[in-house]
């Protein structure tokens, strides 16, 4: 393998889904597997072993009241780690406390393989990676002024105040397009601001922000890449 190579461990419990995951990312010739584990138990000696660049960990596989714990340790750990989170929970709260401490992303299984593929080569950027269910778009109320799943997308994240650039660098679209979604949304809520834009799409409940984690850049050495 060559030496810029991704050195990735994987922690799930699935053992199907894992070693498939292992197969696929090991195909890649800048992406090496250097441990798997489906025991929460082995996670910390697997990384003192074998110093991987990013730990790419399923955390329903810890208990819940130890999950940020795990986390935190392998992140501040000696060797100290950056960690993915790929897993089936979405639940904002969780979310937001584990980008909080630092994780370089959190990944929703339901997200295409291509999309992961480009979060591991991501490990050592400036962003965080936040790939989530957008649950607002099952929620639209009929009535109102229709948004396109993109301008609702968009405006969800002008929402939890990201800028056209961070917004742009989440959706993999140009800030020219992000400012052309956002001229059609003001001119379907008849808004005068973003702000006003906001609270009319909320108020006829087609978004909701509280589903939604923001973009952000990564805090002190710990550097999401668009999604």
């Amino acid at each position: 393998m060559s030496g810029t190579s991704v050195r990735v461990l994987i922690a799930d419990e699935n053992s199907l889904l894992r070693e498939a995951l292992c197969l696929l990312l090991d195909s890649q010739p800048d992406i090496e597997i250097v441990a798997q584990t489906g025991e929460v138990a082995e996670l910390a000696g697997l990384v003192a072993g074998t110093r991987p660049d990013l730990v790419l960990f399923d955390v329903h596989m810890a208990p819940a009241a130890d999950r940020e714990a795990i986390v935190n340790r392998l992140l501040h750990g000696v060797p100290a780690t950056r960690v993915l989170i790929m897993s089936m929970l979405d639940h904002p709260g969780l979310v937001r406390s584990l980008l909080d401490l630092g994780v370089q992303g959190y990944l929703h299984k339901s997200v295409g393989y291509a999309a992961l593929v480009a979060a591991v080569r991501a490990h050592r950027g400036p962003y965080q990676t936040v790939a989530v269910p957008m649950r607002q778009a099952r929620s639209r109320a009929s009535s109102g002024p229709a948004l396109s799943d993109r301008e609702a997308e968009v405006l969800t994240l002008v929402a939890v105040a990201l800028s056209n650039r961070q917004i742009a660098l989440r959706l993999g679209i140009s800030e020219g397009t992000v400012k052309r979604h956002l001229s059609n949304v003001f001119a379907k809520l008849d808004a005068v601001s973003r702000l006003d834009a906001v609270n009319k799409a909320m108020s006829l409940r087609l978004i909701d922000s509280s589903d939604q984690p923001p973009l952000r850049p990564r805090t002190a050495d710990r550097p999401l890449a668009a999604a």
